[in-house]
């Protein structure tokens, strides 16, 4: 028996484990995932587009004898135009651009629904009830741009910026190499040709 030794042999030490990989991402959860990601962008530039509606409609009414309704739209136009650039140029920056004569067509007649929609709850309110005060003006001021933008989301991501169509990936490396044509090869000494 050595010195310094216990007499008791232990075992050698195990390699740490390696970590597990991920489990991969099934389709839905992948779809989830991008949905959420298109929520928030969306969300993001809407809410900008939420102060600049309203942050015009105030202004529009201060400094103008604009009806309410009439300054609600001009304001509506502005926060149109605002949410076409963000929405083209963030939001949804990675969709088809190859029609954009289209998409702009189709972005102005669902933001034009989404406009009436919009107006229309405050149009109901101010001249069906009668409640045109600032305060009362800016509640339904907000509560049709709530409406109007469930529409014009569904709306734009159906229609307006529309995915491009995927791309079949090669799946096997022998399925690129079966539609490959053979060409004959000389050899330099007069062997008859091969193909690869």
């Amino acid at each position: 028996m050595e010195h310094g030794s216990s007499g008791a042999h232990t075992a050698p030490a195990t390699p740490p484990a390696s970590p597990t990989p991920p489990a991969p991402r099934g389709p839905v959860r992948h779809r989830l995932e991008g949905l959420v990601r298109e929520v928030v962008k969306f969300g993001a530039v809407g809410g900008a587009g939420v102060l600049v509606n309203l942050l015009v409609f105030n202004l529009v009414r201060h400094v103008t004898d604009l009806h309410v309704v009439r300054a609600s739209i001009v304001a509506t136009i502005v926060a149109i135009a605002f949410n076409y650039l963000g929405f083209r140029y963030f939001t949804y920056r990675d969709r088809d651009k190859s029609r954009q004569t289209r998409e702009m067509s189709l972005f102005l007649l669902f933001s034009a629904v989404g406009l009436v929609i919009e107006n229309g709850v405050l149009y109901t309110a101010t001249y069906g009830f009668g409640w045109d005060s600032p305060l009362q003006s800016n509640i339904f001021k907000f509560l049709g741009i709530g409406i109007g933008t469930l529409f014009r989301f569904w709306s734009y991501r159906s229609w307006v910026f529309r995915t491009r169509p995927a791309r079949r990936p090669v799946t096997r490396a022998e399925t690129f190499l079966e539609h490959e044509e053979p060409t004959a090869v000389r050899a330099p000494d007069g062997a008859p040709a091969t193909q690869r």
